[in-house]
């Protein structure tokens, strides 16, 4: 069992679980996944497509004949860490294909690395399967292979990220996701449906939600039906919650057609749970981020979503030393929060990326200023997690059962995210409990991030 604190990064996702073994002469392939949970659907694609042609997936570089490395762009942070990823993996393997955000900026990569064996874009699968074909060709074996393959998943069993769009229509001047992705682009909601249906007949205990902008889901196709189910976030939510998982959503912005979801979680149809990305409180920062500058209306939002279900926990990511942020505005932020009262908070320190049009604001702040900001932000965000928490003890709920080792259980409650959430220990009497057991349990104890129970 881990105790938190999570990574408070917001562009990871859970690490890859991989776990095949290779026929004799099965052509093999080695995947690296960096970046966000949207990254982590676009190589389970991308391997889904190589299982079903006849290549085994391995879990190290060794056993593999190649290896993708699936990059992330979104900070220059991450983009040293894709860079570092590749070389670990020419070293370690010598046969490399890169995908991916970074992906968009070829001679980036070739510039540091010129070994590679290939360079595609986010979600290019066909010119990945080329690169793939090319490097290692297929051998399949007809009585085992070329069978309709299920999906290959790199997260536990128990739970799957489920992606309704792709790309952003958001122009904010510290991000070139847009860049890299391109605008929103929604899958239609029967397509949506059905992959959740066969995901929980396979056994998926959660369904996590995800995209760039989840609620903005379905405006690019009109939010038109197609085959009995309409594309628009509300009904989407509504529809995949009589499936009988959990439904968890992501990436979600405050737009005022979000109070519909609402109900629907007071219902017990979704999870009472929201991931927000707020990213600041101060109207003069949101504008030079070119966000919508309306925080005083999002804490009457809040408290409306508040008032109709009570149990709502609220997840969202910000951003400090922000060019030009004054002091002023940074306190502005922490009284905000002390408002708002979010329960699982995250923050990074503002990073200039190649490409994003906040590299050229005026006023950009000291790293020594914003790691001070950074840590008086958490401090404060720490505090309102610990007072939530401890309202906790002495309730009852229901928690998901992720992983059972000598010391005990690791469950989420309904309202934490895998990875970037706080955990309930069952360290007592859970003998017997497996990864996607759903399980009563009573609080008995609450620290800073995580709750500790025992079974009811």
């Amino acid at each position: 069992m881990t105790i938190n604190p999570p990574n408070l990064r917001p562009d990871l996702a859970p690490k890859l679980k991989i776990a095949e073994a290779a026929r004799p002469g099965q052509p093999t392939i080695g995947m690296v996944s960096l970046g966000c949970p949207k990254a982590l659907v676009d190589s389970e694609r991308i391997l889904t497509r190589l299982r079903a042609e006849g290549y085994a997936i391995s879990p190290d570089y060794q056993g593999a004949d190649a290896v993708i490395v699936n990059t992330c762009g979104f900070l220059d942070s991450a983009k040293a860490e894709s860079l570092e990823a590749i070389g670990e993996a020419l070293s370690q393997n010598g046969r490399v294909i890169v995908t991916g955000c970074l992906g968009a900026e070829p001679e980036y990569i070739t510039g540091a690395h010129p070994k590679v064996l290939a360079v595609t874009g986010p979600h290019q699968y066909e010119q990945v399967l080329d690169a793939v074909h090319t490097a290692v060709p297929p051998s399949p074996d007809p009585f085992i292979d070329l069978l309709p393959a299920s999906g290959v998943s790199l997260t536990p069993r128990h739970y799957s990220y489920l992606k309704i769009s792709e790309g952003c229509n958001h122009k904010c001047k510290f991000c070139i996701i847009p860049d890299m992705r391109g605008r929103l682009v929604s899958r239609p909601a029967f397509a949506v449906v059905k992959e959740a249906e066969r995901l929980v007949a396979a056994g998926v205990k959660e369904l996590l939600v995800i995209s760039q902008d989840t609620s903005a889901y379905g405006v690019d196709l009109k939010h038109t039906e197609e085959r009995g189910h309409r594309a628009h976030i509300t009904d989407l939510a509504r529809d995949l919650g009589s499936l009988g998982a959990w439904v968890r959503l992501h990436y979600v912005y405050p737009y005022p057609h979000v109070r519909d979801l609402i109900p629907l979680m007071a219902d017990g149809l979704v999870l009472p749970y929201l991931d927000i990305p707020f990213q600041h409180a101060h109207p003069d920062t949101l504008k030079r981020m070119a966000r919508p500058a309306a925080a005083a209306r999002t804490l009457d939002e809040i408290a409306a979503w508040r008032e109709i279900c009570p149990e709502i926990v609220l997840r969202s990511t910000f951003i400090v030393g922000y060019p030009g942020e004054t002091e002023a505005e940074f306190e502005t932020l922490l009284e905000w929060l002390d408002e708002a009262q979010l329960d699982r908070v995250g923050c990074f320190q503002y990073e200039d990326v190649k490409g994003a049009r906040s590299n050229a604001l005026p006023d950009h702040v000291a790293p020594e200023v914003k790691q001070e900001r950074w840590e008086r932000f958490m401090e404060k965000a720490q505090g309102i997690s610990e007072a939530k928490l401890a309202q906790k003890v002495g309730t009852r709920m229901e928690v998901l059962v992720d992983e059972v080792d000598e010391d005990g259980a690791t469950c989420r409650t309904k309202g934490d995210a895998p990875e970037i959430d706080g955990n309930l220990f069952i360290d007592q009497g859970f003998e017997g409990l497996k990864p996607g057991d759903l399980v009563t349990v009573e609080v008995e104890e609450a620290g800073e991030y995580d709750l500790w129970g025992s079974r009811v």
